[in-house]
C-alpha cells in the first residue's frame, strides 16, 4: 500500500525537478526566439523576395542567390574575409598561446597581469576600432607613425593604403582576439600532468620537444576548441572592419558582412542582404561541423 502511494509522488517530484532547470531557462530562450530565431526565419523568407516596402514583396525565388554569388563586389569580399579571417585566427591562436605560456602559475602578479591582458576581450569593438583608428593616424602625430619616425621611417598611412589597410585591420583584430584565446588555453594547461614535465627534464629534452611532445597533446581538447572558435569569428567578421575602415580604401577591406551590410542598409536591397545573410550562414555552419569532426577523430586519437 505505501509503495503505490509513494510512487506516484515520487515522479511528481522527479517531474518537478526536471521542470526547474527550464523554468529558468524560460526568459532567455524567449528572448533568443523573439530576437533570434524569429528574425533568422525572417531573414530567410525574404531571401526569396524583392522587398519593396508599401508595394507588396516579389516571389523571386533563387534570383537574390544568384545576384549574390555573381556580384563581383561580392567575389572580392569572399577573398578579403578568408585571408582577414585565416590569418587573425591564426594570429590570435599563435598569440594566445604564447601568452599562456608566459602567464601561466599562481603567483598573483601573474593573475594580475592576465586580468590585464584580458581587457581588449571585454572592451566594446567599437572602442577598440577608435582606439586603434589614433594608434594609426597617417602623420607623425599617431603613435605607431611617431615610434617609426625614431626608426627613420616616414609616416605610413595605414588605413588609406589599399595594400595596408586589410593587414592593418588584421593586427588589430589579433590583439583583440588573442587573449581571448588565451583563457582558453590557460584552461587546458592547468590540466597538464607536471610530473611529464619533470620526466622530459630528466630525459634532458629540450623546450620545443617539451612544447611538441608533452604540451601540445595534452592541450589538443581545448585547442579545438579554439579552432572551432576562430572558424566561426573568421566568417563573421564585420564590426571591427566596420568601425576601423568601412570597407574601404576602394573597397580593399570589404568582407562578405560589410558588404551584405551595405546592400541592405545602403541601398535598400533587403532580399539580397538576406541572401548574403542566409549563405555565410550556411557556409559557417557547414565550416562548424567540418572543424568539429576533424576535432572529434583527433580526440579519438
Amino acid at each position: 500500500m505505501t509503495a503505490t502511494v509513494t510512487t506516484p509522488q515520487r515522479r511528481r517530484v522527479l517531474t518537478k525537478k526536471a521542470a526547474l532547470p527550464w523554468v529558468f531557462l524560460a526568459p532567455g530562450l524567449l528572448l533568443a526566439l523573439v530576437f533570434k530565431f524569429l528574425p533568422m526565419g525572417k531573414g530567410v523568407w525574404l531571401s526569396f523576395f524583392d522587398v519593396r516596402p508599401f508595394l507588396g514583396d516579389k516571389w523571386v525565388g533563387l534570383d537574390n542567390y544568384t545576384r549574390v554569388l555573381t556580384d563581383h563586389r561580392f567575389q572580392d569580399a569572399i577573398g578579403h574575409t578568408l585571408l582577414l579571417g585565416l590569418g587573425q585566427s591564426l594570429g590570435a591562436i599563435f598569440v594566445g598561446f604564447l601568452l599562456a605560456l608566459l602567464l601561466e602559475g599562481q603567483a598573483r602578479s601573474l593573475k594580475i597581469m592576465r586580468t590585464a591582458v584580458f581587457l581588449p576581450v571585454v572592451t566594446a569593438t567599437a572602442v577598440v576600432g577608435e582606439m586603434w583608428r589614433l594608434l594609426y593616424y597617417p602623420t607623425s602625430d599617431g603613435l605607431i607613425n611617431h615610434g617609426l619616425g625614431f626608426l627613420g621611417l616616414g609616416p605610413t598611412q595605414f588605413l588609406d593604403n589599399p595594400n595596408t589597410a586589410l593587414w592593418a585591420t588584421m593586427v588589430m583584430a589579433v590583439w583583440m582576439l588573442a587573449p581571448y584565446n588565451m583563457v582558453i588555453i590557460l584552461a587546458g594547461l592547468a590540466g597538464v600532468d607536471r610530473t611529464l614535465y619533470e620526466a622530459a627534464a630528466m630525459d634532458g629534452v629540450s623546450l620545443w620537444q617539451r612544447l611538441r611532445y608533452v604540451t601540445l597533446p595534452a592541450i589538443r581538447p581545448a585547442l579545438g576548441i579554439v579552432l572551432t572558435l576562430a572558424a566561426i569569428r573568421g566568417l563573421r567578421v564585420f564590426t571591427e572592419v566596420y568601425v576601423l575602415t568601412g570597407g574601404g580604401p576602394a573597397g580593399s577591406t570589404e568582407v562578405w558582412m560589410t558588404r551584405a551590410y551595405s546592400l541592405g542598409f545602403t541601398r535598400n536591397d533587403i532580399g539580397g542582404a538576406s541572401a548574403a545573410s542566409v549563405v555565410l550562414l550556411c557556409v559557417t555552419l557547414l565550416l562548424t561541423v567540418t572543424v568539429n569532426h576533424f576535432r572529434k577523430r583527433g580526440d579519438v586519437r
